[in-house]
């Protein structure tokens, strides 16, 4: 069995690279010590492979067949992509990926009924994987990536209750079905408050920044499946605060754990509310009964990228991949070339099609 050695929570706001040398020295103060400490603990924890859950800023799938999770299946990810390098403003990076963990999470939640789509190609970063690597150096770690982007915008799109259940899933995943004593990190990349290009494009919600860090440390998740809803989270930025929900997930695949939250900082040029969380695995308070999580609702999920419509049909097959047109056939499995990776980087979205799993 595998298992978890670390989990975090971390903001991934572009001006964290491209704009860091603008911010007052205080707030550059909070910026560096968020991201030296993840990357040290990190690096600490040693793990084989990092599990990065982030919002998906309508960059890699059509609005009208939007998944929810989309993993990333490529030997390598590289990034930015082209189209967002000017808007993030940091350097190139390459980290290596890891197809086989990314093909067992494919296949054991969509197992254990989770929808999941998958991409064989290099997918298109934005500051959602962009900032939190080029901030640790993590394609100089030798720690190798798997991203899954979520659907934090389109609805209908998973809520808290939905997200918590795929990291609860996403955890008996990780303990029985990848090799054993393999060593997993997850981390949550998104929020905190903002509204991009919103009418409040430069509000930031402290009051609600520093109640949610403040909740997610405290390892009280009923309260926070109560209290974290989708309404919450829009009220305090729409369009850009539900990407906490990235956190949500790492909240469910390692329990009720309580966490150390990092210092809070305000930038307008920022236009997002920084600061982390750091839980502690040695710490589960609360037993998985007590915090109550309503069953996600597949026919949010049941995107069909081919047909271009939402379907309630479940596949039964186990594990069952199904490509779109010009994909490989039907239980031939996912082809790991990294000459698509490669090709994708050169074009603006051509390429191998999603995969997905359909509930067992």
């Amino acid at each position: 069995m595998g298992y978890i050695v670390f989990a975090a929570g971390v903001p991934h706001a572009p001006g964290l690279a491209g704009l860091f040398d603008a911010a007052p020295p205080h707030v550059q103060d909070i910026v560096r010590d968020l991201y030296d400490t993840l990357a040290r603990r990190l690096r600490e924890a040693r793990p084989d492979v990092l599990i990065v859950f982030a919002n998906d800023h309508l960059a890699n799938s059509r609005v009208r067949t939007y998944p929810d999770f989309l993993i990333g299946m490529a030997p390598e990810h590289s990034g930015p992509f082209e189209w967002f390098k000017e808007w993030i403003d940091c350097r190139d990076y390459t980290v290596p990926g890891n197809p086989e963990v990314a093909e067992a999470l494919l296949r054991g939640l969509g197992r254990r009924g989770h929808r999941m789509f998958a991409e064989r190609a290099n997918l298109k970063f934005d500051d959602n994987i962009s900032v939190p690597t080029v901030l640790t150096d993590l394609d100089r770690s030798g720690i190798s990536l798997v991203p899954v982007l979520q659907n934090c915008t389109v609805p209908p799109m998973p809520d808290q209750n939905a997200c918590y259940a795929t990291g609860k899933a996403l955890r008996s995943v990780i303990e029985e079905d990848l090799d054993p004593g393999l060593r997993v990190a997850l981390l949550g990349s998104g929020g905190l408050s903002h509204e991009p290009g919103g009418s409040r494009y430069y509000f930031i919600d402290e009051a609600f920044d520093r109640w949610f860090l403040e909740l997610a440390a405290s390892g009280d998740h009923a309260r926070l499946l109560r209290e974290l809803t989708l309404k919450r989270m829009q009220q305090s930025g729409a369009g850009g605060t539900c990407e906490l929900l990235a956190w949500v997930v790492v909240m469910g695949a390692i329990g009720a754990c309580r966490g150390q939250a990092s210092g809070y900082a305000i930038h307008t040029d920022f236009k997002c509310g920084i600061g982390g969380v750091f839980w502690d695995l040695t710490t589960e308070t609360l037993s998985s009964a007590e915090a109550t999580v309503s069953p996600p609702d597949r026919s949010k999920a049941n995107c069909t990228p081919s047909g271009g419509q939402r379907s309630t049909r479940s596949d039964k097959r186990e594990g069952h991949i199904r490509p779109q047109p010009g994909g490989p056939r039907p239980g031939a499995g996912p082809e790991m070339g990294s000459g698509a990776a490669r090709a994708l980087r050169h074009s603006r979205g051509q390429g191998a099609g999603p995969l997905s799993a359909a509930p067992g």
